[in-house]
């Protein structure tokens, strides 16, 4: 069955996990959970095997390396331009 979270609870489900894991382990675990983002959302799973690291001991050090690979759309407002106004 999956699942649907908000990007604001990602680390509570990546604290469910027994550490260290694999990133793959990680991948696989999350393959069927849609993230919702600011404006889309994602396989969270997919997300988790593009990161950098191939394992981690902790949900922080997971977390922290999913902010690299989270598309635009997972952060800000929707239609929020960062230029100047």
């Amino acid at each position: 069955m999956s699942e649907r979270v908000k990007l604001s609870r990602v680390q509570t489900l990546f604290e469910e996990l027994d550490y260290p894991v694999t990133r793959d382990d990680a991948a696989a675990e999350f393959a069927d959970v849609t993230v919702t983002f600011a404006d889309g959302e994602g396989n969270l799973g997919e997300l988790v095997s593009e990161v950098g690291s191939d394992a981690f001991h902790g949900p922080d050090e997971l977390f922290a390396e999913l902010q690299n690979v989270l598309p635009i759309e997972a952060v800000g407002e929707p239609g929020q331009s960062e230029g100047d106004a």
